[in-house]
This record gives C-alpha cells, structure tokens and sequence, in this order.
C-alpha cells in the first residue's frame, strides 16, 4: 500500500520538490516530479524485481535447473555442518541448544543435527609444561626455600593429558596455565617442607611422587578433566652466588664419605684377618688336643698290654724290656765292651759293623 498524504508532506518530510525527502533520491524509475507525492513502495519493490530478472539468466524468472543447483548447495552446506569428523587423538563433545550430551564422540565421522546441535574438540595427547631454568635466563619460577633454610634452583615438567574432556572444554579456559601454578604452588610446598639434600640427591623420586600427587588432587578438586602422568624433576642447583661455597660442601660430604668408606674396608680386612687367624688357632688347639689324647690313650694301651704279659711272665717280661731298653740306649753311643770277672781280659775287641757300613755309604756318596 502506498504512502500516501493530502497535506503534501510524508514520513520523510514535507515536500514541494518530489525528491526533498526521499532517501532514495533521484532515478529512472522513481517518481515524478510535481505534485509531492512520497515513493511508491510497490514501484520499489517492482524496481527490485526487475533488477533481479537482469542478473538471473534467462530473464523471466527461477528455472527448475536453478532452483535444483540451489537446493543442492543447501543439502551440501547442511552435510557439510552436520557430518564431522574426529582425530584419533581427539574426543568431541556434542551440545543440543548450547548444553553438553553426556555422550563422548569417539575417533572417526559423526552426525548431530544443526543448527539446534553443534559440537566441540578437545586434543588428548599427552601435554608437557616446564617450569624453572636452572642457570639460565632471568627466570626466578625455578627459586625455592627448602624446609633447612636452603635456597635451590630448579627446573622440573609435568606431564598431563585431557580425560574427561567435557569438564575439560567447559570447566577450564587456560589449562596450561592452571597446570603451571598449580605443579609450582605444589612443588614449593613439598620443597619448603624438605632439607635441600632431599632435593639433590637423597630423594628425588620422593619428592617428585609427592607434587604429582598434590596436582592431581587440586586438578581433581577444580574438575578439570586433566590428568597428571608424571612430575620430573630435571635439574637441581644452588643459587649462582653461593654455588662455589655448595660445591665445597659437597666435596666435602663426598671426601667424608668416601673416608668412611676406607675405613669400613679397612675394618672388614682387619676384623677378617683376626677372624681367620683366630679360627686357625682353634683348628690348631682342637687338633693338638685330639692327637695329645690318642697317644696318651695308646701309651696307656700299650701300657696295659705290657702289664698283661708282664703278668704272665714277669722274668721274661723284665728281660725283653731291659734289652729294649739297651737297644734304644746303645744304638747311638759309642760301644766299649769290658769283660768283667777274673778271668775277664778287660776291654775287649770287636768289629764296629754299623762303623763300617757309614763309612762305605758316605765314599760312595763321594764318588757319585
């Protein structure tokens, strides 16, 4: 329906020039002059027709070729946001009007019907954030004050990937940030309750299992959906100012254990050599008493088996054992032979055999 206004004005103002107020100006199509009459909109919208009708190719109207290529482009811009795809090492998650499903999108292609239903990423891969620089740059995150009143530098990585990643994409903005000050906040409370030498070198893995477990406590707390595989705890130093004094003392902790270390050996070769020597000696006694104690129980056997036959025989007896005797006796002196009696010639001659038999053997010797 046309404006239309006896009193020679319109909504645009009034008029007595027929383009005063139009906001379309002047052109072929428009109005007359004269009479200060507004725009007609139905000679706009004509207007549009017939500008539409000179861009579509053959003129007169939308032809079914047309209209099927346009209804093709819809069908494909519709598949094109309905059917997505996911990484393998991505999850998805699908929101109906803005509120997440509570169905995870696994690896490959997916439908949800847009637009009521879009759908969002998040990146599984294990993710590494490192925190300090032992000795280098200006950073000071890596400056803690351990439980002994030491300060040490240090430059440790946490390990942590997404799990739940619906809590992930709609609970956190800056994952690894928050990961950061959180492992950080962790790390200087655990050192701050620990002497410096457990951060050195006495127990590392200690320390690392504990801030691993105070971040995933926190992360849990906050639900993040994020998961922490692992605290490494990369380098430890003291402060450049007082490094050369912390050598010192380190060298010395070191001198002092490996003096230790000697005189433990030292202690174990003694102590084993007196060990050693001490059970010779017992070996030594044991076998002593024992052989003492069988020739003393053999003299007393051959003792008794003297007095049996003494027993029997005494004359005889008495006898064999002086001549035994003598024989023992004899054998290694010099012999002098004296008939005694009246009748006696006194020393008398006799031929030294055992004389002669050494005297041969000690010329064949010679010989030889």
């Amino acid at each position: 329906m046309p404006w239309n206004n006896q009193n020679g004005g319109g909504p645009w103002g009034s008029g007595g020039d027929n383009d005063g107020g139009a906001p379309w100006g002047k052109g072929s199509g428009g109005p007359k002059k004269g009479g200060g009459q507004p725009p007609d909109l139905e000679d706009i919208i004509r207007q549009g027709q017939e500008r539409l009708k000179n861009v579509i190719p053959g003129g007169g109207g939308f032809s079914p070729g047309i209209i099927a290529l346009i209804l093709l482009a819809a069908v494909a811009l519709y598949g094109f946001k309905s059917i997505y795809t996911i990484q393998p090492d991505e999850l998805g998650i699908e929101l109906r009007f803005g509120k997440a499903k509570q169905d995870v999108s696994e690896p490959g292609l997916h439908f949800l019907w847009w637009p009521v239903e879009t759908y969002e990423v998040a990146n599984i891969r294990e993710n590494q954030i490192n925190i300090g620089t032992v000795g280098r740059g200006s950073n000071s995150s890596g400056l803690m004050l351990s439980g002994d009143q030491n300060i040490v530098d240090l430059a440790f990585s946490v390990l942590y990937q997404v799990t739940d990643p619906s809590a992930y994409l709609f609970n956190t903005q800056q994952p690894d940030e928050l990961v950061r000050q959180v492992a950080e906040s962790a790390m200087r409370e655990v050192v701050g309750r620990r002497p410096a030498q457990d951060i050195f070198r006495d127990d590392r893995a200690g320390v690392a299992n504990e801030v691993r477990q105070i971040v995933q406590d926190t992360l849990t707390e906050y639900k993040t959906g994020l998961t922490v595989n692992a605290v490494n705890i990369e380098d430890v130093a003291p402060p450049g100012p007082v490094a050369d004094a912390f050598d010192e003392v380190q060298r010395a902790e070191q001198d002092e254990d490996r003096f230790i270390e000697e005189g433990n050996r030292y202690s174990n070769r003694i102590l084993g050599e007196a060990r050693g020597e001490a059970a010779q000696i017992r070996e030594d006694a044991a076998a002593y008493k024992n052989r003492v104690v069988e020739e003393a129980k053999g003299e007393a056997q051959r003792f008794i088996s003297v007095y049996d036959e003494y027993s029997k025989a005494p004359e005889v007896t008495r006898k064999r054992l002086f001549l035994e005797t003598m024989e023992k006796v004899l054998s290694g002196s010099e012999k002098v032979i004296i008939e005694q009696g009246q009748g006696g010639t006194g020393v008398v001659p006799y031929l030294p055999l055992p004389e002669i038999q050494k005297h041969n053997q000690s010329q064949t010797g010679a010989s030889q």
